[in-house]
């Protein structure tokens, strides 16, 4: 493509998070900017395509306002930042998600490949806009899915130059891409993606690429790959995540008692599967979901600064749950101090938490029983986590309540406690676990009419033929055994 102003820039830089909405739908807010370098060999125009490389699965598109630099910049004040961009206009910062993994941070080849950043079609005088009042508007096959603002911007133009030319000298036709709004999402060969940026009476025009199949990667290097977690954070806010656990499962273990499990794995030579000194919030409510880990280690106060600080395992437990996991942390059953309170319990819940266990301490027991999410705790205590623990790694086996906790384990809980479910035994369990329950209900009918217990619990052989009859009757009349 011919750049706007005759020759390629020096460099395309891009800004990660810098629309209120965006950062909405990604949980965090940032402080500051961050940036990335994208290829001036990524540049393409309108009408060209945008090629999808065989064998990846998830090309996102994200519509974006462009700036391009007018005068040499270094060191400039934020005011004067705004006078240093000659041109503004539209564009498509694509990329692969399929290859994020593979330069985590630097989005080279994710989001570097020819093609991937077409700008366009017209330039619009920067001296003619307001760069607080521009708007930016994205559609995919004709439906509109971003229409935002520039005075929702974190980080306004005049301050991204400025930050920039801190330490990179910003040159004639360097290219700034200032963010994505909410709304970007994946595409497919055979659509159309088209955006706009207008303001003060003016307008790019639609800048239109569509979505063709390319050729496959060679395959050398790193090939393309997706996790549930790189397709959450490809589909944004359109994503919808397939379930964790199959429905028949989830719904099966809740219809049956935390105690009956327990019994059913002791049967099958596993009795230390109950998560022991835990007691739920709200005891009526029920819990199944699938375990994500988290680790405390004992407090060592020369690295709770590196560790306890920032972003740390604890905060990055909550941010990585999915719908349908519950949070299982490892405090070592010290309860002398607070492992999660009423702020991060509501983050756990908005993401879609089936519950959390933690063998530690609860603070605010109170706002998080009224938050209505399942927790089972090991005790209230109004301190927090800096006086015994360090958050140390998610994701990894972990010791809670003197039971193994894996990472995809099935964790199911009720007024009598938690317990840890294989997965792979989940559907046997179920079946046991039902029939276990239906025997116990008719030996309580027995006993309400007075028969002793010797012979009858646990159900012996002159009871079978009774209790085989008692169930048929049961099944006859339509009543859920």
């Amino acid at each position: 493509m011919t750049h706007p102003l005759g020759n390629p820039p020096s460099k395309i830089i891009a800004v990660h998070l810098n629309y209120r909405s965006r950062a909405k739908e990604r949980g965090r807010v940032p402080s500051q900017p961050s940036y990335f370098l994208k290829p001036p060999s990524s540049l393409s125009g309108t009408k060209e395509a945008i090629l999808r490389p065989e064998g990846c699965e998830l090309l996102g598109f994200e519509g974006e306002i462009a700036l391009v630099i007018g005068s040499r910049a270094q060191h400039v004040a934020p005011e004067d930042g705004w006078s240093y961009v000659r041109w503004v206009t539209a564009a498509n910062d694509a990329g692969v998600y399929d290859l994020r993994y593979a330069d985590r941070g630097s989005n080279l080849r994710s989001k570097g490949a020819d093609g991937f950043t077409p700008i366009g079609p017209r330039l619009l005088d920067a001296r003619e806009l307001d760069p607080g009042a521009l708007q930016l508007r994205t559609w995919v096959n004709s439906e509109l899915v971003q229409d935002d603002t520039t005075d929702t911007l974190l980080f306004p133009f005049g301050q991204l130059v400025a930050d920039l030319s801190r330490l990179v000298t910003l040159e004639p036709g360097d290219v700034i891409l200032t963010g994505t709004p909410a709304g970007a999402s994946v595409v497919s060969p055979g659509d159309l993606v088209e955006v706009e940026v207008s303001g003060s009476g003016l307008s790019t025009g639609r800048l239109r690429n569509p979505i063709a199949a390319g050729p496959a990667l060679d395959s050398y290097g790193a090939m393309p790959r997706v996790d549930p977690a790189e397709r959450e954070a490809a589909y944004g806010s359109t994503y919808v995540p397939e379930p964790l656990l199959a429905k028949a499962i989830e719904d099966g273990l809740r219809s049956v008692a935390v105690a009956t499990l327990s019994a059913q794995l002791r049967k099958r030579g596993l009795p230390h599967m109950s998560i022991d000194g835990v007691r739920p919030t709200q005891p009526g409510t029920g819990m199944v979901g699938v375990a994500h880990t988290l680790r405390y280690l004992p407090l060592r106060e020369d690295l709770f600064k590196r560790y306890g600080n920032g972003m740390n395992a604890q905060k990055r437990a909550i941010e990585e749950l999915r719908p349908g996991q519950v949070l299982v942390m490892d405090a070592r059953r010290d309860t002398s101090a607070g492992t999660i309170g009423d702020i991060l319990a509501l983050r756990a819940q908005q993401r879609g938490a089936a519950g959390v266990v933690t063998d530690g301490g609860l603070r605010d027991s109170a706002a998080v029983t009224e938050l209505g999410l399942p927790v089972f705790h090991g005790g209230e205590h109004p301190s927090v986590l800096g006086r015994r623990h360090i958050p140390w790694d998610t994701g990894v086996p972990i010791a809670c309540g003197g039971a193994l906790v894996q990472p995809g384990d099935l964790i199911v809980g009720d007024a009598d406690g938690v317990v840890v479910v294989p997965p792979e035994l989940a559907e046997e369990l179920i079946a046991d676990c039902r029939e276990q329950e239906a025997q116990e209900r008719f030996i309580t009918e027995q006993v309400r009419t007075g028969h002793g217990i010797d012979g009858l619990y646990p159900l012996g052989p002159e009871w079978r033929e009774p209790y085989e009859q008692w169930r048929k009757q049961r099944n006859t009349q339509g009543e859920s055994l």
